[in-house]
Protein backbone atom coordinates (compact mmCIF):
# COMPACT_ATOMS: atom_id res chain seq x y z
CA UNK A 1 0.00 0.00 0.00
CA UNK A 2 1.05 3.65 -0.14
CA UNK A 3 1.03 6.46 2.67
CA UNK A 4 0.02 10.31 2.48
CA UNK A 5 3.02 12.43 2.39
CA UNK A 6 3.82 13.73 6.17
CA UNK A 7 7.27 15.63 5.25
CA UNK A 8 5.55 18.94 4.60
CA UNK A 9 7.15 19.68 8.35
CA UNK A 10 10.29 18.39 7.76
CA UNK A 11 11.17 20.37 4.53
CA UNK A 12 13.98 23.44 5.10
CA UNK A 13 14.42 23.12 8.94
CA UNK A 14 18.09 21.62 8.05
CA UNK A 15 18.32 18.11 8.11
CA UNK A 16 21.82 16.31 6.69
CA UNK A 17 20.30 13.04 6.59
CA UNK A 18 17.65 10.77 4.23
CA UNK A 19 14.52 10.99 3.97
CA UNK A 20 12.34 8.99 1.35
CA UNK A 21 8.93 8.84 1.64
CA UNK A 22 6.84 5.12 0.97
CA UNK A 23 10.13 3.74 1.88
CA UNK A 24 10.18 -0.63 0.78
CA UNK A 25 10.81 -2.30 4.17
CA UNK A 26 11.68 -5.72 3.00
CA UNK A 27 15.16 -5.25 1.74
CA UNK A 28 16.25 -3.54 5.18
CA UNK A 29 14.83 -7.08 7.08
CA UNK A 30 16.17 -10.64 7.59
CA UNK A 31 12.73 -12.17 6.23
CA UNK A 32 12.63 -10.04 3.22
CA UNK A 33 8.85 -9.37 3.24
CA UNK A 34 6.34 -6.76 4.37
CA UNK A 35 5.18 -3.63 3.24
CA UNK A 36 6.56 -0.14 3.00
CA UNK A 37 7.39 2.32 6.02
CA UNK A 38 5.24 5.99 5.42
CA UNK A 39 8.34 7.63 5.74
CA UNK A 40 11.87 6.14 6.33
CA UNK A 41 15.01 8.78 8.17
CA UNK A 42 18.06 7.95 8.26
CA UNK A 43 19.92 10.61 10.28
CA UNK A 44 23.78 11.83 10.15
CA UNK A 45 24.32 11.37 14.07
CA UNK A 46 22.36 12.43 16.49
CA UNK A 47 21.94 15.99 16.55
CA UNK A 48 20.17 15.46 13.18
CA UNK A 49 18.06 12.78 14.77
CA UNK A 50 17.21 15.12 17.45
CA UNK A 51 16.31 18.14 15.22
CA UNK A 52 14.38 15.59 13.05
CA UNK A 53 12.49 14.78 16.38
CA UNK A 54 11.97 18.33 17.57
CA UNK A 55 10.01 19.10 14.19
CA UNK A 56 7.85 15.92 13.70
CA UNK A 57 4.58 16.38 14.73
CA UNK A 58 3.70 14.91 17.78
CA UNK A 59 0.62 12.59 16.40
CA UNK A 60 2.98 10.91 14.03
CA UNK A 61 4.37 7.70 15.52
CA UNK A 62 7.76 6.39 15.20
CA UNK A 63 9.60 3.36 15.50
CA UNK A 64 12.98 2.29 15.28
CA UNK A 65 14.45 -0.11 13.05
CA UNK A 66 18.47 -1.63 12.90
CA UNK A 67 19.75 -4.39 11.03
CA UNK A 68 16.10 -6.02 11.05
CA UNK A 69 17.26 -9.50 12.42
CA UNK A 70 14.34 -9.60 14.75
CA UNK A 71 11.90 -8.08 12.95
CA UNK A 72 8.30 -8.73 11.23
CA UNK A 73 7.03 -5.65 8.85
CA UNK A 74 3.45 -6.60 8.10
CA UNK A 75 2.46 -6.77 4.59
CA UNK A 76 0.54 -3.26 5.06
CA UNK A 77 3.57 -1.20 6.31
CA UNK A 78 4.37 1.09 8.96
CA UNK A 79 2.14 3.85 9.41
CA UNK A 80 4.06 7.37 10.76
CA UNK A 81 8.17 7.64 10.71
CA UNK A 82 10.59 4.72 10.43
CA UNK A 83 14.08 5.74 12.03
CA UNK A 84 17.32 3.47 10.81
CA UNK A 85 20.52 4.41 12.35
CA UNK A 86 23.19 4.82 9.61
CA UNK A 87 26.87 4.99 9.46
CA UNK A 88 26.70 8.30 12.09
CA UNK A 89 26.03 5.52 14.45
CA UNK A 90 28.44 3.03 14.31
CA UNK A 91 31.21 3.89 15.73
CA UNK A 92 33.30 1.83 18.31
CA UNK A 93 35.94 3.05 20.79
CA UNK A 94 38.22 1.21 23.20
CA UNK A 95 38.53 3.17 26.53
CA UNK A 96 40.22 3.27 29.69
CA UNK A 97 39.15 0.91 32.34
CA UNK A 98 38.30 -2.23 30.19
CA UNK A 99 35.34 -0.15 28.43
CA UNK A 100 33.75 0.01 25.25
CA UNK A 101 32.18 2.93 23.94
CA UNK A 102 29.85 1.89 20.75
CA UNK A 103 27.13 3.56 18.97
CA UNK A 104 23.69 2.11 18.50
CA UNK A 105 23.83 1.24 14.85
CA UNK A 106 27.32 -0.48 15.43
CA UNK A 107 27.06 -4.38 14.89
CA UNK A 108 26.85 -6.66 17.88
CA UNK A 109 29.66 -9.11 16.40
CA UNK A 110 31.99 -6.15 15.51
CA UNK A 111 31.70 -5.16 18.81
CA UNK A 112 32.34 -8.25 20.57
CA UNK A 113 35.76 -8.42 18.36
CA UNK A 114 36.61 -5.26 19.04
CA UNK A 115 36.42 -5.80 22.95
CA UNK A 116 38.37 -9.34 21.94
CA UNK A 117 41.22 -7.67 20.25
CA UNK A 118 42.04 -5.01 22.92
CA UNK A 119 41.94 -7.91 25.44
CA UNK A 120 38.58 -6.85 27.00
CA UNK A 121 36.72 -9.84 28.41
CA UNK A 122 32.92 -10.60 29.07
CA UNK A 123 31.46 -8.96 25.66
CA UNK A 124 32.32 -11.98 23.36
CA UNK A 125 28.45 -13.22 23.96
CA UNK A 126 27.89 -10.17 21.44
CA UNK A 127 28.95 -12.72 18.66
CA UNK A 128 25.97 -14.52 19.21
CA UNK A 129 23.52 -11.71 18.61
CA UNK A 130 23.14 -10.77 14.68
CA UNK A 131 21.38 -7.45 15.59
CA UNK A 132 22.79 -3.78 16.79
CA UNK A 133 23.92 -2.55 20.26
CA UNK A 134 20.44 -0.56 19.74
CA UNK A 135 18.66 -3.43 19.32
CA UNK A 136 20.48 -5.04 22.01
CA UNK A 137 20.11 -2.69 24.77
CA UNK A 138 16.28 -2.40 23.86
CA UNK A 139 15.41 -6.36 24.37
CA UNK A 140 18.65 -7.05 26.87
CA UNK A 141 19.80 -9.06 24.51
CA UNK A 142 21.42 -12.31 25.48
CA UNK A 143 23.35 -15.70 24.25
CA UNK A 144 25.94 -17.73 25.58
CA UNK A 145 25.51 -17.25 28.73
CA UNK A 146 25.66 -13.33 28.56
CA UNK A 147 23.52 -10.92 28.17
CA UNK A 148 23.79 -6.70 28.06
CA UNK A 149 22.63 -6.45 31.89
CA UNK A 150 25.93 -8.12 32.58
CA UNK A 151 28.41 -5.05 30.81
CA UNK A 152 26.62 -2.16 30.49
CA UNK A 153 27.71 1.04 32.22
CA UNK A 154 25.26 3.78 31.12
CA UNK A 155 23.22 4.37 27.68
CA UNK A 156 22.91 7.55 25.91
CA UNK A 157 19.40 7.97 24.01
CA UNK A 158 17.11 10.89 22.48
CA UNK A 159 13.43 11.29 23.09
CA UNK A 160 10.66 12.28 20.92
CA UNK A 161 10.80 16.11 21.91
CA UNK A 162 14.67 15.53 20.50
CA UNK A 163 16.22 16.23 24.04
CA UNK A 164 19.53 14.33 25.14
CA UNK A 165 19.25 11.35 27.73
CA UNK A 166 21.78 9.59 29.94
CA UNK A 167 20.16 6.00 31.41
CA UNK A 168 22.08 4.10 33.62
CA UNK A 169 22.45 0.72 34.42
CA UNK A 170 19.66 0.87 37.27
CA UNK A 171 17.16 3.23 35.06
CA UNK A 172 16.96 0.36 32.62
CA UNK A 173 15.28 -1.81 34.56
CA UNK A 174 16.80 -4.35 33.11
CA UNK A 175 14.79 -8.40 33.07
CA UNK A 176 15.49 -11.50 30.52
CA UNK A 177 15.17 -10.24 27.28
CA UNK A 178 13.19 -7.01 28.08
CA UNK A 179 14.04 -3.29 29.71
CA UNK A 180 11.51 -0.81 31.25
CA UNK A 181 13.00 1.79 28.91
CA UNK A 182 10.28 3.42 27.60
CA UNK A 183 9.41 2.99 23.93
CA UNK A 184 9.83 6.95 23.12
CA UNK A 185 13.34 6.99 23.77
CA UNK A 186 15.83 6.23 20.48
CA UNK A 187 19.05 4.77 21.90
CA UNK A 188 22.07 6.05 20.02
CA UNK A 189 24.96 5.09 21.95
CA UNK A 190 25.97 2.30 25.02
CA UNK A 191 28.88 1.72 27.51
CA UNK A 192 30.06 -1.39 28.26
CA UNK A 193 33.05 -2.71 30.90
CA UNK A 194 34.18 -5.88 31.04
CA UNK A 195 37.18 -7.40 32.56
CA UNK A 196 41.08 -8.09 31.58
CA UNK A 197 41.54 -10.74 29.30
CA UNK A 198 43.76 -12.44 26.69
CA UNK A 199 43.08 -11.36 23.02
CA UNK A 200 43.65 -14.93 21.90
CA UNK A 201 41.49 -17.00 24.25
CA UNK A 202 38.37 -14.30 23.68
CA UNK A 203 38.35 -14.92 20.16
CA UNK A 204 39.12 -18.79 20.34
CA UNK A 205 35.48 -18.78 22.18
CA UNK A 206 34.00 -16.61 19.64
CA UNK A 207 35.17 -18.94 17.41
CA UNK A 208 33.30 -21.70 18.98
CA UNK A 209 29.96 -19.54 19.39
CA UNK A 210 30.50 -18.74 15.38
CA UNK A 211 30.54 -22.37 14.83
CA UNK A 212 27.70 -23.29 17.40
CA UNK A 213 25.67 -21.32 15.49
CA UNK A 214 26.34 -22.72 11.86
CA UNK A 215 25.96 -26.41 13.24
CA UNK A 216 22.23 -25.31 15.30
CA UNK A 217 21.05 -22.35 13.72
CA UNK A 218 19.67 -21.60 9.84
CA UNK A 219 21.90 -18.65 9.33
CA UNK A 220 22.21 -17.36 5.99
CA UNK A 221 18.49 -17.93 5.79
CA UNK A 222 15.84 -15.43 5.68
CA UNK A 223 14.54 -15.67 9.34
CA UNK A 224 13.85 -13.33 12.27
CA UNK A 225 15.83 -15.41 14.40
CA UNK A 226 14.95 -16.71 18.07
CA UNK A 227 11.33 -16.63 17.31
CA UNK A 228 9.77 -17.04 20.93
CA UNK A 229 11.81 -16.80 24.53
CA UNK A 230 12.50 -19.20 26.63
CA UNK A 231 9.45 -20.03 29.31
CA UNK A 232 10.43 -20.12 32.74
CA UNK A 233 12.50 -23.08 33.16
CA UNK A 234 11.78 -24.48 30.22
CA UNK A 235 13.22 -24.11 26.32
CA UNK A 236 10.80 -22.60 24.03
CA UNK A 237 12.13 -24.83 21.04
CA UNK A 238 11.31 -28.26 22.93
CA UNK A 239 8.22 -27.04 23.42
CA UNK A 240 7.54 -26.66 19.63
CA UNK A 241 8.98 -29.62 18.64
CA UNK A 242 7.18 -31.96 20.90
CA UNK A 243 3.98 -30.40 19.90
CA UNK A 244 5.05 -31.54 16.92
CA UNK A 245 5.64 -28.67 14.53
CA UNK A 246 9.14 -29.00 13.18
CA UNK A 247 9.22 -28.27 9.74
CA UNK A 248 5.51 -27.21 9.91
CA UNK A 249 4.58 -24.72 6.93
CA UNK A 250 1.89 -22.22 6.02
CA UNK A 251 2.80 -20.87 2.34
CA UNK A 252 6.05 -20.61 2.15
CA UNK A 253 6.63 -19.91 5.71
CA UNK A 254 8.33 -23.17 7.61
CA UNK A 255 9.16 -23.66 11.57
CA UNK A 256 12.96 -24.57 10.15
CA UNK A 257 13.86 -28.30 10.74
CA UNK A 258 17.68 -27.12 12.32
CA UNK A 259 16.23 -25.30 15.21
CA UNK A 260 12.43 -25.69 15.64
CA UNK A 261 12.12 -21.99 17.39
CA UNK A 262 13.53 -20.10 14.05
CA UNK A 263 10.87 -19.16 11.35
CA UNK A 264 11.94 -19.36 7.83
CA UNK A 265 10.88 -17.48 4.26
CA UNK A 266 11.33 -19.86 2.33
CA UNK A 267 10.61 -17.65 -0.72
CA UNK A 268 7.81 -15.86 -1.44
CA UNK A 269 6.46 -16.15 2.03
CA UNK A 270 3.84 -13.24 3.15
CA UNK A 271 4.11 -11.24 6.64
CA UNK A 272 0.59 -12.73 7.24
CA UNK A 273 2.27 -16.32 6.41
CA UNK A 274 4.74 -16.00 8.96
CA UNK A 275 2.68 -15.06 11.65
CA UNK A 276 -0.04 -17.01 11.24
CA UNK A 277 2.33 -19.78 11.22
CA UNK A 278 3.76 -18.08 14.77
CA UNK A 279 0.20 -18.70 16.10
CA UNK A 280 -0.42 -21.73 14.86
CA UNK A 281 3.07 -22.81 17.33
CA UNK A 282 1.39 -21.16 19.91
CA UNK A 283 -1.55 -22.63 19.76
CA UNK A 284 -0.33 -26.30 19.05
CA UNK A 285 1.97 -25.59 22.38
CA UNK A 286 -0.56 -24.13 24.38
CA UNK A 287 -3.05 -26.93 23.89
CA UNK A 288 -0.55 -29.63 24.24
CA UNK A 289 0.96 -28.20 27.34
CA UNK A 290 -0.83 -24.90 28.87
CA UNK A 291 1.87 -23.09 28.30
CA UNK A 292 1.30 -19.31 26.12
CA UNK A 293 4.99 -19.26 24.62
CA UNK A 294 5.55 -15.28 23.95
CA UNK A 295 6.97 -13.98 20.57
CA UNK A 296 10.61 -12.55 20.74
CA UNK A 297 10.32 -11.14 16.91
CA UNK A 298 8.91 -7.83 17.18
CA UNK A 299 5.99 -7.81 14.66
CA UNK A 300 5.29 -4.53 13.27
CA UNK A 301 2.98 -2.01 11.32
CA UNK A 302 -0.63 -3.25 10.04
CA UNK A 303 -1.98 -6.22 8.27
CA UNK A 304 -2.49 -5.70 4.34
CA UNK A 305 -6.49 -5.03 4.05
CA UNK A 306 -8.63 -7.57 2.33
CA UNK A 307 -9.03 -5.17 -0.63
CA UNK A 308 -5.22 -4.52 -1.07
CA UNK A 309 -4.34 -8.51 -1.20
Amino acid sequence: MSFDDITAPLEDIGLRGALVEDAPLAPLTWFRTGGPAQLLFTPADADDLALFLRHLPVEVPVLVIGLGSNMLVRDGGVPGAVIRLGKGFGGIAIEDGHRVRAGAAAADVKVARAAAEAGIDGLAFLRGIPGTVGGALRMNGGAYGGDVAQVLVEAQAVDRAGNRVTLTHADMGFTYRHTAVPDDLIFVEALFAGTPGEPAEILARMNAITEARSTTQPVNTRTGGSTFTNPPGGKAWELVDAAGCRGLQIGAAQVSELHCNFLLNLGGATAADIEALGEEVRRRVREHFGIELQWEIRRVGIPLSADES
